[in-house]
């Protein structure tokens, strides 16, 4: 039999950081992701999601695992049976803040816009949002573990896709519909011919070499 640490053993979210922290006495559980973190254009969108956890929709992964399609009709069944907020970090809240910081302001926002207050927070990576009025955990690949990071990482996913097919209408010669904003060759390759456009984060050093090779051409 392997191991519980043998790469034959693929993990699955679960309810078990749900359950230690309702045991520890929590009543009601938020988890927290993000979706574009690394592209160099578009925003940072910040899920929240508190779900039942006598409803607990089927399939719950790391959005990184699913297909599209399978992503689309999980964010319409979380939408439906759980409690979510998204708050969306634009580039002029990136440049200022610079990603991180971007990234926490949004999630301190997504959490206390919820319109169930959560007394415990689970969030995705190595940070739990500053100013929280509850306790918070951090966890390392949390989306892979937590079914409610798991929720909220596909809403998160979903909604900044959609708001990347938005980016495209506007700036078709980008192609965001298909890289999302990230670093493709394709990317690359029209922020080099056209320069950056409103949606690129100009913080970023291959955006900011962009606009610089434009200006002296």
């Amino acid at each position: 039999m392997p191991s519980p640490d043998s790469p034959s053993i693929v993990l699955k979210p679960s309810l078990r950081h749900e359950r230690a922290a309702l045991k520890a006495g929590a009543n009601v559980i938020a988890g927290v992701d993000e979706a574009g973190r690394g592209p160099l254009a578009g925003p940072v969108v910040v899920a929240a999601v508190i779900l039942d956890h006598k409803r607990v929709p089927k399939g719950l992964n790391d959005s990184k695992k699913l297909t599209a399609l399978a992503r689309e009709e999980l964010f319409a069944e979380i939408v439906a049976k759980a409690t979510v907020s998204v708050v969306a970090a634009p580039p002029t809240i990136i440049a200022s803040l610079n990603i991180r910081g971007a990234t926490l302001w949004a999630m301190t926002r997504a959490v206390l816009n919820l319109s169930l207050a959560p007394d415990h927070v689970l969030v995705d990576g190595r940070d739990v949002p500053p100013g929280l009025p509850m306790a918070g955990q951090a966890i390392i690949d949390g989306d892979a573990l937590s079914v409610t990071i798991a929720a909220a990482s596909i809403v998160a996913k979903v909604t900044r896709d959609r708001m990347c097919q938005i980016m495209h209408r506007d700036t078709p010669n980008f192609g965001f519909d298909g890289h999302k904003g990230y670093s493709t060759p394709e990317h690359v390759r029209a922020l080099n011919e056209h320069g950056p456009c409103r949606h690129h984060r100009m913080d970023f050093a291959p955006c900011a070499a962009a606009a610089e090779r434009r200006l002296a051409s």
